[in-house]
């Protein structure tokens, strides 16, 4: 295809996308189903015939988009508000991605006859949520939710994915190199959030007063260095051997909150770019998979998507929130159901590609199943729920449209 052509393609996909976001508020469904949508139409099982099998390509783009999306979702991220939240968000993010994984993966290594390993990796691969769905539907909608529900799932996007990288790149390991112990993944697990906590916000600190020192002249400069903070704190952490998507979220998280003069122009700089990181990253993870071979996994699929939206994720939710004695059942059950899957999932399924593991494109292919069956399921039915729970009011007509990014690459999530 010659760069114009190509060029043509990319900007015809990503007007589309736009205008599949509008017909998606409209229709009060999660705008990531159509996103995907566009880019299965688009490859080479669709009517747009383009051939896209470059699982490398789509593991990079998507983690520099859930790298920006994170920041970006830092950015955004007031800690006034989401600090009573906390505790709540960090059980969810640990705990209950752990105890999802483990319900999963009992049920799928029996469906699958897979062995126990096999199915915790699957587990592990849809155990991240992404609020930046439910933020969408909810606004789509004009309802906001009470108490602390909007909080909880905005911290919990933002701190639930280093969980998830962490379980799969861990099970990736165990099933590569059987001999390997198992005290040595416990250890990395350390490691990883150790040094991403630590260097978060040790970055974050600094960039706080490289800003404040260097003065630019030029206003877009300050975009482009935000920009090279983000990447930075990333590649630095994940060399380091550290969680580089908790510390970018830290970096965002400490900007964010910081008095830095313009953080404002920055902040709404960074939550375009989030958006257009999200469409990119969903139309190539669209473009990646092969419909053609999605009904042969559509049965399988279908039940592992019931398991875990009626049993793994509310069974997670009520055992990890069982501290909050005070937060009531109905916003537990309410937080149980808006465990929307995003682009994580999608992401993380590149890996055992990657890995050679001898089932790896069975599970990509599961996955993609699963997160389109779970949006479907809950996405469209999350103002029902929220009503018949009493969680959700109208909101203002002053209140600022929800849908944007945040710190879950649907995006988190």
């Amino acid at each position: 295809m010659h760069f114009e052509s190509a060029l043509l393609v990319a900007s015809l996909l990503l007007l589309l996308s736009v205008l599949a976001w509008k017909i998606a508020g409209k229709l009060g469904i999660p705008a990531l189903l159509l996103f995907l949508g566009l880019g299965m139409l688009a490859g080479s099982d669709g009517p747009g015939g383009i051939y896209f099998d470059n699982a490398q390509l789509a593991q990079a783009v998507g983690i520099v988009a859930l790298v920006l999306i994170l920041f970006a979702g830092g950015l955004e991220t007031r800690w006034s508000m989401v600090r009573p939240a906390l505790g709540g968000a960090l059980l969810l993010s640990t705990l209950g991605v752990l105890l999802s994984a483990l319900v999963v993966a009992l049920f799928s290594a029996w469906l699958l006859h897979a062995s126990p390993l096999e199915g915790l990796l699957l587990g592990a691969l849809i155990s991240a949520t992404d609020a930046a769905a439910v933020f969408s539907v909810l606004a789509a909608r004009n309802l906001h939710l009470s108490g602390q529900l909007l909080p909880l799932l905005e911290l919990e996007s933002g701190t639930n994915d280093p969980m998830a990288v962490f379980l799969t790149l861990g099970l990736i390991r165990l099933l590569s190199e059987p001999e390997t112990p198992l005290l040595s993944v416990l250890l990395l697990f350390v490691q990883q959030m150790g040094i991403g906590l630590v260097l978060g916000l040790v970055i974050g600190g600094l960039a706080i007063w490289l800003i404040r020192q260097l003065h630019l002249d030029v206003e877009g400069l300050y975009q482009v260095l935000t920009i090279a903070l983000a990447l930075f704190t990333y590649a630095a952490t994940a060399l380091l051997g550290g969680s580089g998507f908790l510390a970018v979220y830290l970096v965002g998280l400490l900007l964010g909150n910081s008095r830095v003069e313009g953080i404002e122009r920055i902040g709404r700089f960074h939550d375009s770019l989030a958006w257009l990181m999200q469409i990119a990253m969903f139309l190539i993870l669209g473009l990646l998979v092969f419909p053609s071979r999605l009904p042969a996994v559509a049965l399988a699929g279908v039940l592992i998507t019931l398991v875990s939206v009626l049993v793994a994720r509310p069974l997670a939710v009520l055992l990890a929130l069982l501290p909050l004695r005070r937060m009531p059942l109905r916003e537990k059950l309410f937080v149980a159901w808006v465990g929307l899957r995003g682009a994580v999932p999608i992401v993380l399924a590149t890996f055992p590609l990657l890995a050679g593991l001898p089932r790896a494109e069975l599970l990509f292919d599961l996955v993609f199943f699963v997160v389109l069956a779970s949006v479907l399921l809950q996405g469209t039915t999350v103002p029902l729920v929220a009503g018949r729970l009493g969680v959700a009011r109208p909101a203002p007509a002053s209140v600022s449209d929800a849908a944007a990014p945040k710190a879950s690459p649907s995006a988190s999530d």
